[in-house]
Order: structure tokens, then sequence, then C-alpha cells
């Protein structure tokens, strides 16, 4: 069974989704891994990095994206049925071994779920609403991934700015979460709120099952090799070097790069459309220190 990797913050405008698909490509056509990117955004920025809007809405006038799939979990009871190998869009970007789940603009009607649940509450007695809750938010996402966990070596989950259920649900499935970080001082905040969130997370499912999601290390992005502004970031990653400590950076930053916002355009990520730039040789080596990482925590 391979890794699940979150790719988290409480902030928006980090770069979480350009980490997430760079990561996973590079994974695929560098190192031969099987990836899946899973996007849980509602913004749908992944999905909209690795296909077009045409062909994404053929894919949901279709109904193969993953809001099925959670309307499945939501309706057990409903009639009609897609697998999950129905709804992933295989060899994205023509690059064998990279896969991706679409997201969709609305995944889920929170009023519905919340019905369901407290029906669910009512029916067994002897169960708080709580406890109900954390129980769906810890299954939600492993049901959907249960079928196809074992396919591949990296499942990436593209989680979306704040702390909804589908974030709470990745982090409860994932095995690892990645932090993308501007350096400064907002961005660290976020950081921060979703450390504090995570412990809490762990806490409210404690006496159901142990979490043992760990943080993989924070990484910064759209860093700037402007003197001034320069000297300001390495400031604000000092300080948080001095909250994690080292061993939870990674060494590689991305840095600002027009190319990395020119492959959206293309329907492709970076390390695709412009291989040689300074964003895709930054997204190679984190790619590189990501899996070293890996492998030290695997001889522990």
């Amino acid at each position: 069974m391979g890794y699940v990797i979150a790719t988290a913050n409480m902030k928006g405008g980090v770069g979480k989704t350009t980490l997430t698909v760079n990561l996973a490509t590079c994974l695929a056509k560098d190192h031969g891994k099987r990836v899946l990117v899973l996007d849980l955004d509602s913004q749908i920025s992944a999905t909209l990095s690795l296909m077009s809007p045409v062909e994404f809405a053929k894919r949901r006038k279709q109904r193969l994206t993953l809001r099925y799939l959670i309307n499945e979990v939501i309706n057990p009871e409903q009639e009609q049925k897609i697998a999950i190998q129905e709804i992933i869009h295989s060899q994205v970007c023509g690059l064998p071994g990279l896969n991706l789940l679409p997201g969709d603009i609305d995944l889920y009607d929170e009023f519905v779920v919340s019905q369901m649940l407290h029906q669910q509450a009512l029916y067994l007695k002897e169960q708080d609403f709580e406890t109900i809750w954390n129980r769906f938010e810890r299954f939600l996402l492993t049901k959907i991934l249960e079928p196809i966990r074992q396919e591949y070596d990296f499942i990436l989950l593209d989680c979306a700015p704040g702390y909804n259920l589908l974030t709470r649900s990745a982090l409860a499935t994932s095995n690892f979460y990645v932090l993308p970080a501007k350096p400064e001082p907002l961005s660290v905040i976020g950081i921060q709120l979703l450390e504090r969130r995570i412990a809490h997370l762990k806490d409210s499912h404690a006496h159901e099952a142990e979490m043992d999601i760990q943080m993989l290390g924070i990484v910064f992005t759209m860093s700037n090799a402007n003197l001034l502004t320069g000297r300001y970031y390495k400031q604000v990653m000092q300080r948080v070097q001095q909250d994690f400590g080292d061993p939870k950076i990674f060494q590689a930053q991305i840095p600002v790069d027009v190319n990395v916002a020119k492959a959206v355009d293309s329907f492709m990520p970076v390390v695709l459309n412009a291989s040689q730039s300074s964003g895709s040789k930054a997204f190679v080596q984190l790619t590189k220190e990501l899996l070293q990482k890996l492998a030290s925590l695997e001889r522990k």
C-alpha cells in the first residue's frame, strides 16, 4: 500500500494546488511512480491544472467527478452506482502513471450531510452527534479510496483552504501532510492554525481510532530573490524554523516564476510545460527531497 499525502494550509493562495500537481507529475515522470491526484477543492484548480475546461465539462455531464462518489457515501441506498475506476482519468497529460480523480464545483450539500448524520444519531441512541460526525469524517474519503488505494504508490489530496469536512476527512485518512507556505506572516499563521486544528482532530478521534498522520514538512513557495523582500522573507522563514526545527523545513524552495502561471493556461504542470524553468527545477529537487524524507522515515 502506498502513501496518502494531503497538501493543506488554512490560508489560500499559498500554492497548494501548484505544489500538488507538480509533485505528482515529478513522481510519475522522473521516478516511475503510480500517482493519483484527488481534487478536494470546489474551485477545481487541480482538475483544471491537468485537463481543459471543455474536458471537465464533458466529464461532469457524464457524472464522472468526485461529487458522485461522495453522494454514494451520503446516499448508499441509491440505485445507480459508479465505480471509482470509471471516474479516474488515466494518463493525464499523456503521462503514464499520472492519474486524476476530478473534483467538482459542487461537491456536497452540507445540509444533506448534517441531516443524514442527525438521523443516524437518533437511530443509534447510545451515540452522541459528535461521535457520529467524527466517524463520518474518518469514513468518508477512506471509503471512497478503499477500492483503489493499493493500486498507487502515492495518492495526493489537494485540500481546500480552511477547514471544511473534506479537509478534515483528508487529514484523517492520510499518512502525511505537506504544508506549503509563502514566507509572509499571514501564511505562517495559516500553518499555526492548521497545526492546532490537527491536534484537536487527533484528540476528537482518539477514543475511536488513533490517527497517525505526521507532518512531512513545510515548503516555502513564491520565494523572491529581490534584495529587499528577500531579506524580509528570510526573517519570516527563520521564525518558522525556530518554531518547527530544520528537519521539518524542506530545503527546496519554489521561486516566483511566470512559467508556473503560464503552465496553467496550457492545462498542464510546469514540469511538463517548461521543464527548464527555475520553477520546474525547484519542483524536481523538492520531489527528490520528499522521497528522501520518506525513505528516512521508513528506516526508523
